[in-house]
């Protein structure tokens, strides 16, 4: 796969998914709507990674392919997932009321059934007001003509413990996703205060003190195996990330880590 370009402060989903295709976030938008944001508050909406699970437009209901999802923050900021492409838009709150701004997308291309629900769930966003009900762990967005949109939450994933699969590395707004063969993984093992894993090629190890939003890394100790060009590379570059401190955010099953010499790299949660 080819170098991807990520605009990540479009996008305040991390990690995209990296696929085959080039990703230029904002270069679409879908659905309609203002683009001024009004921050969203004590709804029991906000800050929840939203599954989506069914969409109903017109009586007819269809139920979503996996990883679509919504996600509202506190400040109005959304970011999510389609069905196939991420996007990013504004939120506008009040009571049980909800409006999203524009949508801007990434501009990846999927099978047929996703991308069909895909756009259908665009235009369902860039309708009238929404109407939030919260019961239990489900959210449903009805809007004035009946049409639903219906989720559940779901918890992030932890930190520790979790074996984290490297979807991608890079340097200032442009990542790119491993090359064909690459094993590249860690876990983070908090009693031991330590990291384990893969770079692509070479098995790692580190000691690791995780603490206000910040990994401590200390010096890589690694295997001494030799593999094809691309792999060695990808290594390089991953071992960027160890002896200083690492930042993080960690969103439902998506991680993103970014060291002070601007290396970032973003993994998923292994199923």
């Amino acid at each position: 796969m080819d170098k991807q370009r990520l605009t990540l402060s479009v996008l305040t989903l991390l990690p995209l998914a990296v696929a085959c295709g080039t990703e230029t976030a904002g270069g679409g938008t879908a659905g309609t709507g203002a683009s001024s944001v009004t921050a969203a508050h004590g709804t029991g909406v906000t800050d929840v990674h939203w599954n989506v699970d069914t969409l109903t437009v017109d009586g007819r209901t269809t139920r979503a392919p996996g990883g679509a999802y919504l996600l509202i923050g506190r400040d109005g900021r959304v970011s999510g997932n389609l069905g196939c492409n991420g996007f990013g838009s504004t939120a506008t709150l009040k009571d049980d009321r909800v409006d999203f701004g524009a949508l801007r997308t990434t501009e990846m291309a999927c099978g047929k059934t996703p991308m069909a629900f895909e756009k259908s769930l665009a235009r369902a966003f860039g309708q009238d007001t929404f109407t939030t009900a919260v019961k239990g762990d489900k959210l449903t967005l009805t809007t004035g003509d009946g049409d639903r949109i219906g989720l559940t939450r779901e918890a992030d994933v932890p930190l520790h413990g979790t074996k984290w699969t490297i979807t991608s590395v890079g340097t200032g707004d442009v990542a790119r996703s491993l090359p064909a063969g690459a094993v590249a993984y860690f876990v983070l093992d908090e009693r031991r205060g330590s990291l384990s894993g893969r770079l692509g090629c070479n098995e790692v190890s580190a000691t690791a003190t995780v603490r206000d939003g910040h990994i401590t890394l200390g010096a890589a100790r690694t295997t001494r195996m030799v593999c094809e060009a691309s792999l060695m590379d990808t290594e390089r570059d991953l071992l960027r990330l160890f002896d200083g401190t690492v930042g993080y955010a960690l969103d439902h099953r998506g991680l993103a880590l970014t060291s002070a010499n601007g290396t970032h790299v973003t993994a998923t949660a292994d199923q």
